[in-house]
């Protein structure tokens, strides 16, 4: 067993075991299913609308039209999901590129887990994104279609009336199939919760926003100059994953539509304490060297640097959260008639 364990280190295991435990229950405060909707089989569709804007308010809303759509008026869905998927084949190529020059022992640091996250967020998002692309020419097919009877000249008066009447449905909410097709259309998508596969999507971005925030600031700032680690080849190829991953995510923020709730800091941390948890695993097992210095057992400040690791998560997220902020503050005063609010 190449992991001795000294009494320090059972600090580390509880500030991990915290960082853990207080992470669940914040998904729990946040992520956790309602006491219910209060909508009913016998609620009109503006009270199923009213009770939609609703849940749309709360933290952890995420709509099904804000996977696919961009916050820029004017920019098509297909503009996303080009970048989605180019974004997806170019990570692709450079972590292929990796292991095959280095081999599949390159997942063993934090890089390669967050860059591998990076890659399936882009490829949830381009999948969304190509059905998003589907809906919107659906809903422009169905739109020109009513345009276009609209558009036909009235027959009768009395025949417009009986017409109203059976649109009337005797509920005494008239117009309301009407209302369903065309103008609610656009906002029962926007305020509909999504699925699973959606929320997974929403997930992994904000996680990936996180870890490589984490990822880049650590290396740039701290492996790089001032580290030398033997099982470390610094290269132009390392160089550029701990780029592009910022770059390509970036350009991603700046055109999609997604939120970005404080509160899913706590997957950041769940996927941080995992690869901790691999550590530990793999180092029980037999394995003798540590990718990261910092995270090394057996060591007096070990604790130390587990507890800044994992204060610094913090501000880690916190720069893209403020990133995010920008865009959704500053921009529409800039841009008021191009850009678009999630909310």
């Amino acid at each position: 067993m190449a992991l001795d364990i000294e009494w320090y280190d059972f600090v580390c295991f509880g500030i991990v075991g915290v960082a853990f435990i207080g992470a669940l229950w914040i998904l729990y405060r946040h992520e956790g299913i309602s006491g219910g909707s209060g909508i009913s089989a016998g609620d009109s569709f503006e009270g199923l609308l009213r009770s939609r804007r609703k849940l749309a308010r709360t933290d952890g809303h995420v709509g099904t039209d804000c996977l696919w759509t961009s916050c820029w008026k004017g920019v098509h869905p297909g503009c996303l999901l080009v970048t989605r998927f180019v974004s997806f084949l170019a990570m692709v190529g450079f972590l292929y590129w990796d292991v095959m020059d280095s081999g599949a022992s390159v997942f063993i640091y934090y890089t390669e887990w967050t860059f591998a996250l990076v890659i399936v967020y882009f490829g949830l998002g381009t999948i969304v994104s190509a059905h998003g692309c589907w809906l919107h020419t659906i809903r422009k097919s169905s739109s020109s279609e009513n345009k276009a009877i609209d558009d036909l000249p009235r027959i009768d008066p009395e025949e417009s009336v009986s017409v109203t009447s059976n649109d009337y449905n005797g509920d005494g909410d008239a117009g309301i199939n009407g209302n369903k097709s065309t103008e609610g259309y656009g906002e029962e998508g926007f305020l509909g919760r999504a699925g699973f596969w959606g929320y997974l999507m929403q997930i992994t971005y904000q996680t990936s926003a996180g870890a490589v925030v984490l990822t880049d600031i650590m290396f740039w700032c701290i492996i790089a100059p001032f580290l030398s680690i033997a099982h470390v080849r610094l290269n132009w190829l390392m160089g550029c994953m701990h780029t592009l991953n910022a770059v390509f995510l970036l350009i991603d923020t700046g055109l999609n539509n997604l939120p970005f709730p404080w509160f899913r800091l706590a997957y950041f941390i769940i996927w941080s304490c995992t690869y901790v948890l691999f550590q530990w695993v793999i180092h029980a097992c037999g394995f003798s060297w540590w990718p990261y210095p910092f995270i090394q057992l057996n060591t007096p400040w070990a604790s130390l640097s587990y507890f800044a690791l994992a204060v610094v998560h913090i501000p880690c997220y916190g720069i893209f959260a403020l990133i995010e902020k920008v865009k959704t503050t500053i921009l529409p005063r800039l841009f008021p008639h191009a850009f678009v609010r999630s909310n």
